[in-house]
């Protein structure tokens, strides 16, 4: 009997690694793209710097930076050669090296032979497992098992949308569907990693589903209603440029509304099921109608602050736009009639009615399902 606990106790954290083996071993179809056929990529050290010909305009930069540049890995590891680093006078994209700097290039050759070396940008993938990695650890230590499980939820999702998601999109297929079907899969692994094989992971399961598919609902209606372009998502139109003009991306805008919010979702039916199991183990002899009674109350609580996370979670990159139309004076009207301010606008309150959704309907879930368990338990025992 014990064996078989621990087996059922185990189970999640197995199948979340048979999981994430089966969508590493997934190609995305993409790997071969043309644009780096013929080239080698690794990281080099600025060795010299040469910017005669950068051409300086207060903050902008224009021109060429030459830098010769030990590579330090790939085809000709140890090699020096010359570099190039396009300056297009963009201080968000533009980037200037210095002697002693790490390096991303792409080398350009034939047989054995450099052709050329394109400085990507600074190599920053060091820094970035150092961070994941005291991430790794600090959330095993601090929530031992279940930070396990959240590490592989976390891998677990990034693995769906670049292998599955984003390839389907490129490959043309309706993206509403699509991301309906991977938030869907998303939240059955989630929270079978919370609860795992129990009665709380069927009631936050099905709250969870039901914000998600109103804000979908609504997603797609007032999308249509405020007459917005897919195009207002950054760096879409360059999909289209590209030769994807096949790419509906007024459809990809509307998935991108529900996907966004169902973390929150997912929050909060969690935490509603926990509330509501907590009571119904505190006070046994609970009825179904007192315990949904506190799942909405705490519902209530919750919901505030969920809104405003999503709120900020969506504007917070717009800072610098708020500054602009601070700085010019842009009447308050004129603002809330811009496309992009009223997609974020769609976005947070649409996102808004799923949680609102959410916690009456987990909360009536949760407190049916759990005072029956608890009940049909006492009977048996």
């Amino acid at each position: 009997m014990k064996l078989m606990m621990k087996v059922k106790d185990y189970l999640p954290t197995i199948l979340g690694f048979i999981i994430i083996a089966i969508l590493v071993a997934i190609p995305t179809g993409y790997e071969d793209a043309v644009i780096y056929k013929g080239t080698d990529r690794c990281s080099a050290k600025v060795i010299e710097t040469d910017n005669s010909t950068v051409i300086s305009s207060g903050l902008i930069r224009t021109g060429e930076q030459f830098c010769i540049v030990k590579l330090l890995g790939g085809k000709f590891k140890g090699q020096e050669a010359k570099a190039y680093n396009l300056l297009n006078g963009s201080l968000e994209s533009d980037k200037i090296f210095e002697k002693g700097d790490k390096a991303l290039v792409v080398i350009s050759y034939q047989q054995d032979e450099i052709i050329s070396v394109n400085m990507i940008d600074h190599y920053r993938i060091p820094g970035a497992i150092i961070l994941a990695a005291l991430f790794v650890v600090f959330l095993i230590l601090f929530a031992g098992k279940s930070g396990m499980r959240s590490i592989l939820a976390f891998v677990i999702t990034i693995l769906m949308i670049w292998k599955v998601m984003v390839p389907c999109y490129l490959n043309g297929m309706n993206p509403v569907l699509v991301g309906l079907g991977i938030v869907v899969v998303l939240v059955v692994i989630i929270i079978g990693f919370v609860y795992g094989f129990d009665i709380r992971s069927v009631a936050a399961i099905s709250g969870s589903l039901l914000g998600v598919g109103t804000t979908c609902i609504m997603g797609i209606i007032f999308t249509d209603v405020f007459k917005i372009h897919g195009a207002v998502m950054s760096n879409s139109e360059s999909l289209l440029y590209a030769g994807y003009q096949n790419l509906n991306l007024t459809q990809i805008f509307m998935s991108s509304i529900f996907i966004g919010a169902s973390g929150a979702m997912m929050d909060l039916a969690v935490d509603i099921t926990s509330a509501v199991h907590e009571v119904v183990e505190k006070k046994p002899e609970i009825g179904w109608k007192e315990a949904v009674s506190s799942g909405i109350n705490i519902g209530k609580a919750a919901m505030g602050t969920m809104t405003t996370t999503l709120l900020l979670a969506y504007s917070g990159g717009y800072i610098a736009l708020l500054m602009v139309f601070m700085a010019q004076g842009t009447p308050i009207y004129n603002i809330l009639n811009y496309k992009y301010v009223s997609a974020e606008i769609l976005e947070t309150v649409v996102g808004s009615f799923g949680l609102v959704t959410v916690a009456p309907f987990t909360a009536l879930v949760s407190g049916i399902l759990l005072t029956r368990k608890k009940a049909h338990s006492s009977r048996t025992s």
